[in-house]
């Protein structure tokens, strides 16, 4: 699911260009007369903040001071799915640019980015990978076609100060579906007004969390047989478990509270507002509570969503990829490698780089130790932690049941096809079992898989 997330607003640009001024913005030209390699890149999403635009000023000078012969040039840019192939066809895309988990792998399958997996293999960390994120960026035969950054895994986060006022204790969140469903009651019935727990339903969100739920019970929305054809299986046990599952909270227990349509922006705003206690969100949604609805950290609590017992159960993660355009020049390509590990990566295993990362976050009061997916080791991550401490803005017992949950929780991967259109046809699913008592879950999932499986043929049919 691409979301607009908190940390994303760090990254800003140099020499600004507008989004729509971006014909001709790829350097495809790679070295000219200069000696240097040109690159453009894209870190910043339009109306990135003035201290986010200053601090990449100094990053980008630090990269050329240490490559001298790599001259770069940052632009603001949105990647969308809908604008991407007339990009690529008008070779208007930037050097380095972001997509989503969700399309990583179908653009590296389809030969729309380049394979960078030889330059790759010469940073530094290479080895040290989570494979299970790096995945993501990799086709079907295992070459890299860009590098992860800012991975999150679906968690449950809470209002600390709503459970104390609830008779609850906020150092002891619930652990199991059951656990939420008889807090989110005792919130709702202690504390009118409050919703004690609730989803996201629209804007192919309630799709996502579904998602979500579906494979913290070990379901999936699409599986892959050995000869890689794709089938949509939404009609499953997994999900009708988790439909019911919100049906019992929503007519049986009343704690879902009056709003049945939230999208992503609009549930956290009524989080931060005190109208929820309880939601599933990415495990680093905090950012953008602090940064877009000014909410008080020292109020928040995050822990691992809960995971049922069986072998198939895995957290539905996401984030973001950074890759190459395919029309790059072998030398622009590995330029392209050296600026994403530098940006992205090092900042997690480079002291310097670390707290000068923390420091910029903690000066525009963004989250510098909001909790996300380790992409590396657990020492490593221990060690960026001690790096960053004295910079950390989020208080640490807060965030402490994430932090503990999530090395043994297993990483499942998002549904493969037609992300987004399944997500979306699926929004209607969670919305009607809200709103309507007697909604005919079978008949609804059959319809979205009939739907969504001709998309998925019709891709097979073209190739």
């Amino acid at each position: 699911m691409m979301i607009p997330r908190g940390k994303a607003l760090l990254a800003g640009a140099v020499a600004l260009a507008t989004v729509g001024a971006l014909a001709g913005c790829s350097s495809s030209a790679g070295a000219t007369s200069d000696g240097k390699v040109h690159i453009v890149v894209a870190p910043v999403l339009p109306g990135a903040t003035a201290d986010a635009l200053k601090a990449l000023a100094g990053r980008v000078k630090e990269f050329e001071k240490a490559n001298p012969d790599i001259d770069v040039k940052a632009i603001e840019y949105q990647w969308t799915g809908t604008t991407f192939a007339a990009e690529l066809a008008g070779g208007t895309l930037p050097d380095v640019f972001n997509v989503p988990f969700t399309d990583s792998k179908t653009l590296a399958n389809n030969g729309q980015l380049a394979n960078i997996t030889k330059y790759f293999d010469k940073t530094a960390t290479a080895k040290k990978w989570n494979e299970k994120v790096l995945d993501v960026a990799k086709n079907d035969k295992g070459d890299v076609f860009g590098i992860p950054w800012g991975p999150y895994a679906m968690a449950l986060s809470y209002n600390r100060d709503l459970f104390q006022k609830a008779g609850l204790d906020p150092d002891k969140p619930p652990t199991t579906l059951d656990e939420i469903q008889q807090d989110a009651k005792v919130i709702a019935q202690k504390l009118p007004g409050v919703a004690g727990y609730m989803q996201m339903t629209q804007s192919n969100t309630g799709g996502w969390e579904l998602a979500t739920l579906t494979q913290s019970l070990g379901g999936k929305l699409e599986t892959v047989g050995a000869d890689g054809k794709v089938t949509v299986t939404t009609d499953n046990d997994q999900t009708k478990q988790a439909l019911a599952w919100l049906h019992t909270l929503r007519w049986g227990d009343d704690s879902m509270g009056s709003n049945f349509l939230y999208d992503w922006s609009g549930i956290n705003e009524a989080f931060a507002a005190g109208k929820i206690a309880m939601y599933m969100s990415g495990s680093d949604v905090i950012g953008s509570l602090m940064q877009a609805n000014g909410f008080d950290q020292s109020k928040y609590g995050v822990t691992t969503f809960p995971l049922a017992s069986g072998a198939d159960a895995g957290i539905l993660s996401g984030g973001n990829v950074d890759v190459v355009n395919v029309k790059d020049t072998p030398e622009q390509q590995a330029a392209a490698v050296k600026w994403i590990d530098f940006y992205r990566t090092q900042p997690t295993v480079d002291k310097d780089a670390a707290i000068a990362n923390a420091k910029t976050l903690q000066a525009g009061n963004q989250a510098v130790n909001a909790p996300t997916l380790p992409v590396f080791d657990k020492a490593t991550w221990e060690q960026n932690q001690e790096w960053i401490k004295p910079y950390a803005n989020i208080p640490a017992g807060n965030i402490k049941p994430f932090n503990d949950g999530i090395w043994s929780q297993s990483i499942s991967p998002e549904p493969p096809r037609h992300t987004q259109d399944l997500y979306g046809a699926l929004d209607s699913v969670v919305q009607a079992v809200l709103t309507d008592k007697n909604a005919d879950t079978t008949k609804m999932l059959q319809a979205v898989d009939a739907k969504i499986q001709a998309l998925v043929d019709a891709d097979a049919k073209s190739q």
